[in-house]
C-alpha cells in the first residue's frame, strides 16, 4: 500500500507539473496589465513603455501600462498588490519602493510579502539638474555657493515625499551643507515639467532615464552625476566627487514584480521573456541612450539585490531623519 500510495503521489505531482508547464506555454490568452505607480513621463514610465512594447511582440498579446501615480509610488503598489494572482497583472516598481518601508509610518502593502521579484529592468545613476531659466550657475561648486548664500530660498523638486528623489535631495543637503526647500510632486514627470517651466523649482535630483532627453535638448543643465564613474551617455558631465562633493552617490533602478501567489510556471516564463527583451538590440540601444544597464534578471538575484537596497536606504532615512505620514 505504501508503494502504491507513493506511486500515486508521484503520478499526481507529475501530472500537476505537466499541466502547469502546458498552461504556461499557452499563457497568455488575453491582455496583460502592467501597473506603473507613477504618471507618464517619469523615469519608471520611460523604461516600462519600451519594455512593454517588446514583451507584447514576444508574447503575442498586448501589455497595457496602467499608470497609477500618487503617494510616492505607494498608491499604485497597493493597487497591484491586491490584483488577482492569475499571471495577468505585473508591477513595475522602483528604488522608491525599497525606501518606502523606512520612511512611511504605514503602508497598505508589503514589498517582500505581496510581490514576487522577477527582474531588475534597469539601473541608472541619478543626476543633479538645474533649470537655466532660474539658475545661471553652470557648475556644481557655484550652485552650492549660491545655495549657501540663500538658505531656504532655492527649491528642489521630487517625485513625492519619501521617494529616491526626496532622499537624494536630503542627502545632498547634508553632504553640501546647504538648506534647499523640498517641493514634492505626484511623480517625476510632473516634477520635471515644473523644472522645465522654470516657474516654481530650481533643481532636481533625478534619474538619468527621465532627464536624458531634456539634457540633450538643452532645456535643463546637468551639474553632476551621482555615481562613482561618469555616465557613458553623457561623458562630459563630471561625477559629484569630481565636482567637489565627496561621498554623494545615488543610483535609481526599476524592477518587475509579479503578484505574490501567481503561477510559478508563468513567473518563470515572464523572467525568461524579460531577459530576452533586455538582450534585444532595440532595448540595449534605448537603455544606453539613457545611461542605463540591466540589473539582475532572475528572481533569486533580484530578491537579494532588493534586500540590500532596503537596508541601505533605511540607514539614509534614519540619518536624514525622514518620516512621512
Amino acid at each position: 500500500m505504501r508503494v502504491i500510495s507513493a506511486m500515486a503521489l508521484a503520478a499526481t505531482a507529475g501530472l500537476a507539473a505537466h499541466v502547469s508547464h502546458t498552461w504556461a506555454q499557452e499563457w497568455p490568452t488575453k491582455a496583460i496589465t502592467l501597473v506603473v505607480p507613477f504618471p507618464a513621463g517619469g523615469g519608471t514610465d520611460a523604461f516600462a513603455r519600451p519594455l512593454s512594447a517588446i514583451l507584447s511582440k514576444q508574447l503575442g498579446k498586448q501589455i497595457v501600462n496602467d499608470n497609477r501615480g500618487g503617494a510616492g509610488g505607494n498608491l499604485g503598489a497597493g493597487i497591484a498588490s491586491r490584483a488577482p494572482k492569475d499571471g495577468y497583472t505585473y508591477f513595475m516598481g522602483a528604488v522608491h519602493h525599497a525606501i518606502a518601508p523606512s520612511v512611511y509610518k504605514k503602508l497598505d502593502y508589503s514589498l517582500e510579502k505581496d510581490f514576487t521579484p522577477l527582474a531588475v529592468v534597469a539601473v541608472v545613476p541619478q543626476v543633479i539638474v538645474i533649470t537655466p531659466k532660474r539658475i545661471k550657475e553652470t557648475d556644481l561648486a557655484s550652485f552650492i555657493a549660491l545655495a549657501k548664500k540663500n538658505p531656504g530660498k532655492l527649491n528642489y523638486a521630487s517625485a513625492g515625499s519619501g521617494t529616491s528623489h526626496h532622499l537624494a535631495g536630503e542627502l545632498f543637503k547634508i553632504a553640501a551643507g546647504v538648506n534647499v526647500t523640498h517641493v514634492p510632486y505626484k511623480g517625476a514627470g510632473p516634477a520635471l515639467q515644473d523644472l522645465l517651466s522654470g516657474q516654481q523649482v530650481d533643481v532636481m535630483f533625478d534619474g538619468m532615464g527621465s532627464s536624458a532627453q531634456y539634457i540633450r535638448s538643452g532645456l535643463i543643465m546637468p551639474l553632476a552625476v551621482a555615481s562613482s564613474t561618469r555616465s557613458a551617455a553623457f561623458p562630459y558631465v563630471p561625477t559629484a566627487a569630481e565636482a567637489g562633493l565627496k561621498g554623494y552617490e545615488v543610483s535609481t533602478w526599476y524592477a518587475l514584480w509579479a503578484v505574490a501567489g501567481s503561477p510559478q510556471a508563468v513567473n518563470d516564463r515572464m523572467v525568461a521573456e524579460t531577459a530576452k527583451a533586455l538582450a534585444s538590440s532595440e532595448l540595449k540601444s534605448l537603455w544606453a541612450a539613457q545611461g542605463a544597464v540591466p540589473g539582475p534578471a532572475n528572481s533569486k538575484d533580484m530578491a537579494a539585490f532588493v534586500s540590500v537596497e532596503i537596508a541601505k536606504w533605511a540607514k539614509v532615512a534614519k540619518s536624514a531623519n525622514i518620516q512621512v505620514d
